[in-house]
């Protein structure tokens, strides 16, 4: 039986909490989801606790939540943002998850107002990307990125590389201490129109393609990138960088 330590001091610094957006999907049923791969890397890497946030609008007081975190991270999805979120038009074949544009751009929002770190990756970059006023385009190049159709076989999406060349004066190239890295990047959806007040990280050393932008609007860090660092984290020491940068970012946060 276990005895119980009623008022006992704190074992040791308590750890940042970081909320992980979930999306919509179903398996039989309606689901919240979020993949593994997300979270292991801000425990490892960013020394987080992590939480996950369901993508169910009605479920979440976002006031009340944005004064809990330490930060957020908008994770990738199969999803894209919904055109009528940034004045675009939804393709017919787009999968769409309208109430996780809610969450994310609202909670989002209300994290940065409050001075808490959002990160993004693929789309969380979109999001918030739309959330600064920019527009996206649902028209990349395959050669770009990997194809997303349902008969590829889902390991095999991230098998595509390319180069992106990071900002000199950026926080990811302070981090990486690389000018250039081969990353991963499987969304259809990119950015158009870069939003206001977004500085840009990383371009595609192909095309010009955004492919990370940071901001610091209200004191706490905005940084996100196109690309999946958390897929080949074990092997990839820039993508390690990454989510040492969150961790970094979220201890400054946590110790205000």
């Amino acid at each position: 039986m276990r005895r119980f330590a009623c008022c006992r001091e704190a074992d040791g610094p308590v750890k940042p909490v970081i909320g992980v957006l979930c999306c919509n999907e179903v398996a039989d049923r309606p689901i919240q989801a979020v993949a593994t791969r997300f979270v292991a890397p801000l425990v490892r890497y960013a020394g987080a606790t992590v939480l996950l946030v369901p993508a169910v609008a009605d479920a979440i007081d976002v006031r009340s939540l944005a004064g809990r975190l330490d930060g957020l991270l908008l994770t990738g999805s199969r999803s894209n943002v919904a055109g009528a979120r940034y004045g675009g038009v939804d393709a017919t074949d787009d999968a769409l998850d309208l109430d996780r544009d809610a969450v994310a751009l609202e909670l989002g929002g209300r994290m940065i107002d409050a001075g808490k770190s959002v990160f993004g990756i693929c789309r969380g970059l979109q999001e918030l990307n739309v959330l600064f006023g920019g527009t996206l385009t649902a028209t990349l190049a395959d050669g770009h990125h990997r194809p997303t159709a349902d008969e590829t076989a889902y390991e095999s999406l991230f098998d595509h590389v390319h180069d992106v060349t990071l900002n000199p004066g950026g926080l990811l190239a302070a981090a990486i201490a690389e000018p250039r890295v081969s990353v991963t990047s499987v969304h259809r959806q990119g950015i158009d129109r870069l939003g206001d007040g977004l500085s840009v990280e990383a371009l595609s050393a192909s095309d010009g393609l955004i492919e990370a932008f940071s901001a610091r609007p209200c004191g706490g860090d905005v940084l996100a990138v196109q690309w999946h660092p958390e897929w080949d984290v074990a092997d990839s020491a820039p993508s390690r960088s990454f989510f040492s940068l969150i961790g970094r970012s979220l201890g400054s946060n946590a110790n205000t």
